[in-house]
């Protein structure tokens, strides 16, 4: 099979490691199956797409809607670099999957808005399926409406021309979309179980996302909630995109 490639762009190693072997874990797949590329640490580089199966790009600190004064010069280079290939990636409608700050990169294509308008708080939420949603290979079986884990500053308030929404919460109108046949994006978090939650809600709690006195209450909260349903996006995700050497 030929490697999947992880794209993180997390500066705290604990948050950092947590997530890529989550994603490793719920894809149901070998660590030696994806190789990770930390992209806060240095430059992208070339990525030629007949080398890999898929790519799964994670999420982060990042917001493509910071005022651009206060982005850093990593943050910039950062955000050009995935802004290339999520353009290569739709023209060639190669295998991409993105878990929140893929709705940063593939949500600001083509007419698209990433704002501050639908933000939501660290914890769980119930997202639904729309029509699409439910026809979906990624997201066939699963429940209509099922609960995720989720944090996020930004959302899309306009899809790309052309995306396909797929699912929706009672205060975020885009919790997934389609780009396309096979280059997606979620603003929840599949990967994540409940003490991958916990260490995020450790890791960032001085970052805005919720007062940080309330993190013992956010962990508690996170550990009574039921997300068995969205770990099975991701395994569907990678066994549909495994291609042959």
């Amino acid at each position: 099979m030929k490697p999947f490639l992880f794209l993180g762009t997390r500066a705290e190693d604990e948050a950092a490691d947590n997530e890529y072997l989550s994603v490793v874990r719920y894809a149901g797949l070998a660590e030696d199956d994806v190789q990770r590329r930390r992209l806060e640490r240095g430059p992208l580089g070339d990525v030629d797409l007949a080398d890999w199966s898929a790519i799964i790009l994670g999420g982060g600190p990042y917001n493509k809607s910071d005022p651009d004064d206060e982005k850093s010069t990593t943050q910039h280079r950062v955000e050009a670099e995935l802004h290339e290939l999520a353009e290569r990636v739709v023209k060639e409608d190669f295998p991409f999957f993105g878990a929140c700050y893929g709705i940063g990169v593939l949500g600001s294509l083509d007419g698209g808005l990433v704002d501050r308008t639908y933000g939501e708080p660290i914890g769980a939420t119930s997202v639904s399926l729309t029509d699409e949603g439910s026809k979906d290979p990624l997201f066939a079986g699963l429940p209509d409406t099922f609960d995720v884990f989720l944090g996020h500053k930004e959302a899309v308030t306009r899809l790309p021309e052309g995306a396909v929404r797929l699912a929706f919460s009672a205060t975020c109108p885009v919790q997934a979309f389609r780009v396309g046949r096979n280059v997606y994006a979620t603003q929840f978090h599949p990967e994540l179980d409940a003490d991958g939650i916990c260490t995020r809600i450790d890791v960032y709690k001085e970052y805005g996302y919720f007062p940080p006195q309330a993190a013992e209450e956010l962990k508690t909260s996170a550990r009574e909630r039921n997300t068995e349903h969205p770990p099975a996006i991701m395994k569907a995700f990678t066994k549909q995109y495994a291609r042959p050497v």
